[in-house]
């Protein structure tokens, strides 16, 4: 008898493989459809010592690619989308704490998609980033 495996099980499998997931130390939560994806603070990912920011690239790296495990885990593409493009608005200073960031998919055709996602650190409903995504699936 053959085991099937869940998609949030395949979505592991593949952040396991990418490198910059690695790099970040970033991990993603799921439970069912839902996703959470979690970086970690490290001191490597500050962007000015001086006043202990995180960097922008990380945490728009990091938006982007909880934007893309939230599309692939909710659609039914043999492999992760392809980024066409991001926006990314940086709305507070990124603190050196953990940073959590929740996807939500917008509109999921046929070939394209577009995802919004929010970072945030101690509290939810005062985000420090947010993504406007278009990426292609299939």
């Amino acid at each position: 008898m053959s085991e099937t495996i869940s998609r949030g099980d395949q979505l592991k499998a593949f952040l396991d493989q990418v490198p910059i997931v690695q790099t970040l130390g970033m991990h993603c939560d799921i439970k069912g459809d839902d996703m959470v994806g979690v970086l970690p603070f490290q001191n490597k990912l500050i962007g000015n010592f001086t006043i202990k920011a995180l960097h922008g690239g990380a945490m728009g790296t990091f938006l982007e690619m909880t934007a893309m495990a939230q599309l692939f885990l909710v659609s039914d593409a043999p492999r992760p989308a392809r980024t066409i493009n991001i926006t990314v608005d940086y709305l507070r200073q990124g603190k050196a704490q953990d940073l959590y960031a929740r996807a939500t998919v917008i509109k999921l055709g046929r070939r394209m998609a577009s995802v919004r996602a929010e970072a945030w650190q101690s509290e939810r409903d005062k985000p420090v980033a947010a993504l406007l995504g278009h990426f292609l699936v299939g």
